[in-house]
């Protein structure tokens, strides 16, 4: 059977990747792949909120989420201090989505009773999201399935699984940063690769 990878697995070669570590990125990247297109169709949040029977929307509950802000969920290093206060902007910017999206999904929310505006305590001329009462309960809720259904699967690892497997997945995670710190090597191939692909007509390129 021909192997399919054999030029991936060339370009890995002369750019020093040993082939145990070649095989490695390979199988990783496969399993990767299987989880991206499972997590893409938000598997886990539609069944919580089947489960759960409640009639709000992922977009929805995304800006409940956001404005809850739940420790290190998001990149906003501040979002968790005392004082810290969630505007339309910022629940845009942890979402990563246009701010006129943003706005109008939290208007829905204000409109369902699940989040409030509210004045802000540092600068009254500003207008902050607040979840209300409802709102908050149904974040505690969603989260609550989540660790269910994650505790759950993990009560069959070991201790020892567990305390291997949490510093390596926090290791991994940072190895698509590389991806802008090429070693000289694989700048070496990745120029290849651009060269080769110069050629290609342009309507073949997008």
């Amino acid at each position: 059977m021909p192997d399919k990878d054999a030029r991936i697995r060339d370009h890995l070669r002369r750019a020093g990747i040993d082939e145990a570590s070649a095989q490695a990125a390979i199988e990783i990247d496969v399993a990767l792949q299987k989880w991206r297109r499972r997590v893409m169709k938000r598997e886990l949040g539609q069944r919580a909120l089947a489960d759960l029977g409640l009639s709000i929307d992922l977009a929805q509950l995304d800006v409940l989420l956001a404005v809850r802000a739940p420790e290190g969920e998001f990149d906003d290093a501040a979002a968790c201090a005392e004082d810290a206060e969630t505007m339309v902007s910022t629940v845009a910017a942890r979402l990563r989505i246009d701010p006129s999206r943003a706005s109008r999904i939290a208007s829905d929310l204000i409109r369902m009773g699940l989040i409030r505006r509210a004045v802000s305590q540092q600068d009254a001329r500003r207008s902050v999201l607040e979840l209300t009462p409802p709102g908050a309960e149904i974040v505690s809720a969603v989260r609550a399935y989540k660790f269910l259904v994650l505790g759950s699967f993990l009560r069959d690892w070991s201790a020892e699984e567990i305390a291997l497997f949490l510093p390596l997945l926090d290791r991994f995670s940072a190895w698509s940063d590389r991806a802008v710190q090429h070693s000289p090597e694989v700048a070496e191939r990745v120029a290849e690769l651009r060269k080769a692909l110069a050629v290609l007509p342009a309507e073949n390129l997008g």
